[in-house]
């Protein structure tokens, strides 16, 4: 765990700035356009599929998704834009919390970015996941809310957007499900998301993705390097006609 200097200066618009920030990964994801996305721990089927939808067509695009690493939402959102992802942690980085979803933080916090502003043995608290949501709402050009209750963590997430003038997006949901997403539609404090290309596009282009692809390819051939880099997008290229595979190797068509 290393302490990042200066303090990136998404967070210069917090009142409360953290007046340290310590790291593990690649700090790199810091300088990428981004998309915060928060939600419930317990979303339903719809919300599951949609999310894991668009954070995959974020990364794609060479967008970075930042979440708080909690189980439901969040997990969905990390694993779908591994390894362009963020995480920003209730607790110190020596401390792995959730348990659940231990993995994905080891994994993250090797190829991704995982951020913490607490020293460390400081464990995670119900006070410490509300100052973990400012952090996750500033890094973020705009916030997704992919489902929420009414009085849940991530209303509170919504809130400190309004108060950053961050603009705020979400999945249209049924009557009586995602009741605090849905209300936000209902004052216009929100835009549905009704197209997942049309709103990953504002951010960035597929064809920067495949740029960066070109370039890799001038100085890379093995199958493991590229998996490291692109992760398995690798065989989305593939498919496209983009690159050939064979015998571990990778040769750009």
């Amino acid at each position: 765990m290393q302490e990042i200097k200066p303090i990136p200066s998404a967070f210069n618009s917090l009142k409360d700035q953290p007046k340290k920030l310590y790291f593990q990964g690649n700090t790199a994801l810091l300088t990428m356009p981004k998309v915060s996305i928060v939600g419930t721990r317990h979303p339903i089927s719809y919300t599951k599929q949609m999310c894991q939808k668009l954070a995959h067509a974020l990364s794609k695009r060479g967008v970075c998704v930042v979440s708080g690493a909690a189980m439901g939402v969040d997990a969905l959102a990390h694993r779908s834009a591994f390894p362009n992802t963020i995480a920003v942690m209730a607790n110190s980085l020596d401390i792995v919390y959730p348990k659940v979803n231990m993995a994905l933080i080891q994994d993250m916090a090797q190829k991704s970015l995982v951020l913490s502003e607490y020293e460390r043995h400081t464990k995670a608290t119900r006070y410490s996941f509300v100052l973990r949501n400012r952090l996750v709402v500033a890094l973020g050009d705009v916030l997704v809310v992919a489902e929420a209750d009414l009085n849940s963590g991530s209303m509170r997430s919504v809130e400190i957007a309004q108060k950053l003038g961050k603009k705020i997006y979400v999945f249209p949901h049924r009557l009586h499900e995602s009741l605090g997403t849905n209300s936000l539609l209902e004052k216009h404090e929100a835009t549905a998301i009704y197209d997942i290309d049309a709103f990953a596009d504002q951010f960035g282009r597929v064809e920067e993705n495949i740029d960066a692809l070109t370039k890799f390819c001038q100085t890379h051939d093995d199958l493991d390097d590229f998996l490291e880099e692109f992760g398995t997008e690798i065989y989305d290229f593939e498919l496209q006609g983009r690159i050939e595979i064979s015998n571990m190797k990778v040769v750009l068509k």
